[in-house]
């Protein structure tokens, strides 16, 4: 993320206000096919083992970084962001491993600490990702393929398989898309009403990642260094929240409360982003509230999967996959093209946190769906 901004800005020659207008085309790309490829990863899991389809994933996910690093053409970076969304599965597929190996009620808190990995990542990556863009907008790219490619040898030799033989059911196509996955989980109502506030979580959400980096070089006027530095304290305090936040929090106040409390901190923040940081250390104590939103996604994650059978957890995740791609489908043009219009010369009052702002209200009605859902299904929540 620290250096798309100027990749993009190299392979097209445009300014920086419509390279966000890019960079939200290419989200959208990507995430069309991990609509698509998430019900069938997770389908496939619950057939044959999470251990193979996991695999796959990581050794695409590979040749897409392989593929935007040579990338010559803005139509090559389009490339390999459609391989991209073919091997964004594998934090659902680790996401099934977890519920494989645990009990509904110790899943919340695993979940969680499958967060925490990710928040090691998001520090490490968006650092190391932004120090490297010193040496070119290209360098980050071959270096990420080249830890792909060795989190793909650890696997093959260190990851076993998670799902009993005796839990796996037969493939069948019907399932294995969106409508069908979505079918399928429409038939518990918790899950129905908790899959919909996840939609407008996950679109205001995905303002961060599409938007961060134009955001801060526009208002601040940071370069890579800055942007990645700021994405590493993100996964700092996200980390902490995650790892051992959580832990302590789901036994106490449950994963209803987490949500909630989550929630109220996720849409306080993006709100405070968008107006309430003048200058730009401000952010800091942004993204520490905001570290709060790293309780959600465990807390209704684990919810959801204490009301269905362990021959569909990959099918669950699968689901959860495809609405978090559908709201990248969405919500990466809308947010880049919120920002580009309200940077731009012809906007009517110059607004750089225009995303932000939406996305703190789109929280909000998030809460109150949760809330409002576990309220008419008190026995199930």
């Amino acid at each position: 993320m620290p250096v798309l901004p100027e990749l993009i800005v190299d392979v097209t020659g445009d300014a920086l206000h419509d390279a966000a207008r890019h960079a939200g085309w290419l989200a959208f790309v990507y995430a069309l096919m991990q609509f698509f490829c998430a019900p069938l990863a997770g389908n496939l899991s619950d057939r044959f083992g999470r251990r193979p389809v996991l695999l796959l994933s990581l050794f695409v996910f590979g040749l897409d970084y392989l593929i935007m690093g040579f990338a010559p053409t803005l139509a090559w970076l389009y490339v390999g962001r459609l391989v991209a969304g073919v091997s964004a599965t594998s934090f659902a597929l680790a996401n099934a491993c977890v519920a494989d190996l645990f009990p509904p009620e110790q899943r919340a808190q695993n979940f969680g600490l499958m967060g925490a990995a990710f928040g090691v990542g998001f520090i490490l990556g968006p650092v190391i990702g932004g120090f490297l863009g010193e040496f070119g907008p290209r360098t980050p790219f071959f270096a990420t393929a080249a830890i792909a490619f060795a989190n793909l040898a650890f696997g093959w030799f260190a990851v076993p398989e998670t799902l009993a033989r005796e839990h796996r059911r037969p493939f069948r196509a019907s399932r294995a898309n969106p409508l069908g996955a979505f079918r399928e989980m429409g038939r518990i109502p918790v899950v129905v009403g908790i899959l919909g506030a996840y939609f407008l979580y996950m679109t205001a959400q995905n303002s961060l990642p599409v938007t961060w980096a134009f955001f801060s070089m526009e208002r601040y006027g940071w370069g890579p260094r800055e942007v990645g530095f700021s994405l590493g304290v993100v996964g700092a305090c996200m980390l902490v929240v995650q790892g051992f936040v959580i832990r302590r929090a789901i036994p106490v106040l449950g994963p209803e409360r987490c949500a909630t409390v989550g929630l109220a901190l996720a849409a306080i923040s993006l709100l405070g982003y968008a107006l309430l940081a003048p200058a730009g250390w401000m952010l800091y104590f942004w993204i520490v509230v905001g570290a709060g939103s790293g309780l959600v996604m465990p807390a209704l994650t684990g919810v959801m999967s204490r009301h269905v059978g362990a021959d569909a957890q990959g099918e669950l995740q699968g689901a959860i996959g495809s609405v978090a791609s559908a709201t990248s489908v969405v919500s990466p043009p809308v947010m880049t093209q919120l920002f580009a219009w309200f940077t731009s010369p012809a906007a009517p009052v110059y607004f750089p946190g225009a995303a932000f702002a939406l996305a703190g209200v789109l929280v909000f009605a998030s809460l109150f769906i949760v809330r409002r859902t576990l309220v008419r299904h008190p026995a199930d929540g």
